[in-house]
């Protein structure tokens, strides 16, 4: 199994544990989501990358690539490795990725303008145990 594979089995018996035990072969039907996975990304980040501009050197080319197999790993994975959770999916393992609300997870806001900015920033400072630097 790939690690897009091993990604998706991750995401999906956290998030979609419905789903995931509906799944009569995992290790299967997880190393079959992976290669397609990395033909998909791999295929867009050709075309993405495209022939490069003529005179373009190694490192150029090198950089170009890497930007488009970021951006085609951006576009696929979300909706073929990582698809949104299920309504009620449990967090009984708290990684750091949101902090656990009544009803379900909410992301960690990590931009001042975001709408919930200042009640995670009273969260975290809670949990400091003093105001710390803003």
């Amino acid at each position: 199994m790939n690690r897009y594979g091993a990604i998706a089995r991750r995401h999906w018996e956290r998030w979609l544990p419905e789903q995931y035990a509906a799944i009569s072969d995992p290790d299967a039907f997880f190393a079959a989501l992976g290669e397609e996975a990395a033909r998909q990304v791999s295929d867009l980040a050709a075309q993405l990358a495209g022939e490069g501009p003529p005179g373009e050197g190694y490192l150029e080319r090198v950089g170009h690539l890497a930007s488009a197999r970021s951006r085609a790993e951006e576009i696929v994975l979300p909706w073929l490795v990582l698809p949104a959770p299920e309504a009620f999916a449990d967090d009984e393992h708290d990684d750091g990725e949101g902090v656990r609300l009544e009803g379900g997870m909410r992301p960690l806001a990590v931009d001042p303008g975001h709408p919930a900015w200042a009640e995670v920033d009273a969260e975290q400072r809670e949990r400091r145990g003093g105001p710390g630097p803003a």
